[in-house]
Formats: C-alpha cells, sequence, structure tokens
C-alpha cells in the first residue's frame, strides 16, 4: 500500500539473465532505480531519506556490509549517517545513541549493526529503535506486524525474497514451500511471508528429521542456515525454485548453503551466491526508507510516482494500540 513496486523492469532482468538463474543483482539494480526515482520526486517536495546505521566495535564483516549500506544510499540518494561506537561501548551508550536518532526528525531509518561486541544482547538494544524508524524490520511490535499482516516495515531479507519470486512470475498459491532455517532474521519471517502468499509452508531446523526428504517435496525451497553445502543437489526436486540465502566461506571462496552446480541441474530457477539474495536484502533496505519517510510525510508511491497518500484513498494512523502505526483505506 506504501510503495508499490513496477514490476516490469523487474521482469525485464530477470529474462535478461542466465537461463534457470535468478541473477539477485540484475533485479536489486532495477528495483533501486525505482527507489532512486522516488527520493528525487521527494527531494522537489525538500524532503531528504536519511538512514543512520549505528555499529559498535570493529567487526570486518560489519565493516563490509556497512560500507555496502554507504554505497546503496549514495546510489540512490538517501542521506547516510554512521555512528561508529567503540567495542568498548556500554548498552546504555547505545541506547542513548538510539534515542537521540529517535528524536531526530531528520533521521527516517535506524539500523544497528549487528553482531554486537562481547555479551551484549542485540534482541533487547533493537526494542529502542523507534519502530517506525526501524527500517530492519526486526523490532517486535514491526514482527508482530508481519504476523497480524499489518506492517509497513519488514525483515528486509525474506521481503527482498519476496520481490525476487514476483519478478520472476513464481506463483506461490497452494504450492509446497519449505524454509530451511528459523532465524527471527530470514526463516521465521520468510515462512509467514510465503504463507501469506498462500504457499503451504514447513519450517525446518537443526532438529528437523528426515530432511533430504522434506526437501524432496518442496516446489519453493529457502534455505538459510550459514551451513556450506547443507543442501544437496540429488535432494532438490525437479523444476523447484531454489533459494539460497545462506553465505559463507569455505577455503577461500564464497559458498552458499545449496549444492549449486548439481541443484541447478534439478531445478527451474535457483538463486547464485554471490549475486543471489545479498543484493536483493540491500535494495529492500533502501526501499524501507522510502517506505518510512512515505508514511511519515503522509504520501504512497503509485505506479513509479510519489502522491499523497489520501489522494488515492488511504489513511495512516499512526499509534493505533500497540502498533506503531496501521495503513487503511480512508473509507473504513
Amino acid at each position: 500500500m506504501v510503495f508499490d513496486i513496477v514490476t516490469q523492469p523487474l521482469q525485464e532482468a530477470v529474462r535478461r539473465g542466465p537461463e534457470g538463474v535468478l541473477d539477485g543483482r540484475a533485479v536489486a539494480d532495477a528495483l533501486l532505480e525505482q527507489v532512486q526515482s522516488a527520493t528525487q520526486q521527494l527531494a522537489r517536495r525538500g524532503i531528504t531519506p536519511t538512514l543512520a546505521v549505528v555499529r559498535a566495535g570493529d567487526d570486518m564483516a560489519s565493516d563490509i556490509y556497512v560500507r555496502h549500506k554507504e554505497r546503496a544510499c549514495a546510489r540512490v540518494g538517501i542521506a547516510f549517517r554512521h555512528e561508529h561506537l567503540p567495542a568498548t561501548v556500554r548498552e546504555d551508550e547505545i541506547v542513548e545513541v538510539l534515542s537521540r536518532l529517535n528524536a531526530d526528525p531528520n533521521v527516517h531509518g535506524i539500523l544497528l549493526q549487528l553482531p554486537l561486541p562481547g555479551e551484549m544482547n542485540g534482541a533487547d538494544i533493537l526494542t529502542a529503535i523507534d519502530p517506525q524508524k526501524d527500517v530492519d524490520g526486526f523490532h517486535p511490535l514491526n514482527l508482530g506486524g508481519l504476523m497480524s499482516g499489518r506492517a509497513v516495515l519488514e525483515p528486509c531479507t525474506p521481503r527482498g525474497v519476496m520481490t525476487l519470486l514476483s519478478s520472476a512470475g513464481v506463483e506461490l498459491t497452494g504450492k509446497r514451500a519449505v524454509v530451511i532455517g528459523r532465524s527471527v532474521i530470514v526463516g521465521r519471517p520468510m515462512s509467514l511471508m510465503l504463507a501469506r502468499a498462500n504457499a503451504t509452508v514447513t519450517l525446518c531446523h537443526r532438529h528437523t528429521r528426515n530432511l533430504d526428504r522434506i526437501v524432496s517435496e518442496a516446489e519453493i525451497l529457502v534455505v538459510a542456515t550459514g551451513v556450506a553445502g547443507l543442501v544437496k543437489g540429488s535432494w532438490v526436486r525437479e523444476g523447484a525454485v531454489v533459494i539460497d540465502v545462506g553465505i559463507s566461506r569455505v577455503e577461500g571462496k564464497v559458498r552458499g548453503d545449496v549444492e549449486f552446480e548439481a541443484a541447478r541441474k534439478q531445478a527451474a530457477l535457483i538463486t547464485p551466491v554471490p549475486r543471489g539474495v545479498g543484493p536483493m536484502t540491500v535494495a529492500t533496505l533502501m526501499e524501507n526508507v522510502v517506505r518510512a519517510v512515505c508514511v511519515r510525510h503522509g504520501l504512497v508511491v503509485r505506479a513509479g510516482e510519489l502522491v499523497e497518500a489520501a489522494s488515492v484513498g488511504v489513511c495512516f494512523d499512526k499509534g493505533v494500540g500497540l502498533a506503531p502505526w496501521r495503513v487503511r483505506p480512508i473509507s473504513s
């Protein structure tokens, strides 16, 4: 209801890719063009979308991820702030920074880069972020909104996967979908989004028995465990759509959770690692920043055009019960 993606350019990006391979980078590029168009239209209204990333410590992987986000922001016209705190920072000091960003009207999105140093509980600290600025979609209110069908900001990786499936024209209604991995970041929200799209979903985890048999029944398979080569190509059902979210480095090589070459022989479509889900996660984060801006200012994106929400019959109710917001038709 807030940011309607124009699907044709994304579909064209899929068609230009290698046969049987879902090129996430090409689809992400097409999505980022639409985000950039929205930020340009916001700029003409005097609004500069702004993302603040809070990072503690000097984790090398976190440094790479933050730079990816900074580059994406620069590309689409989103202002970027990096609050880099020392590894010795206390939890209350991180919360203080988050509170300051919550109160800053010029900041539209806040992201807490995980992992945090030491024994800090990132899940607890995330709750200090204003749900209306939680562009990662990890706040309990936004996760609850996803379950109840009322979320505006949803976790970026599973939402990016749904955009990728839609772009490839994958029909989900009535399909048998299997998700491996039950993290709050990917697996659990992924299963909810697939169920919302009318798939019949099985959620697997480390205690699941007969995983190979369950995988062999999947028409849609999403794997997000971080265990390189966990899913063997021989397990994959012929004609299945395989989404490999995992990424690991083994003997200097980047690998996914699925044996790519063997699975590709069985699958109708499969995402590579890299160039698969990763670029879609970053592009969806940029989309979420624009969503947060739109709700703040009572705007929506329709057919690529930024318009007043009221002009298309949409109303944002802020602070309804425990929900950070509710999107509803004006007539209801």
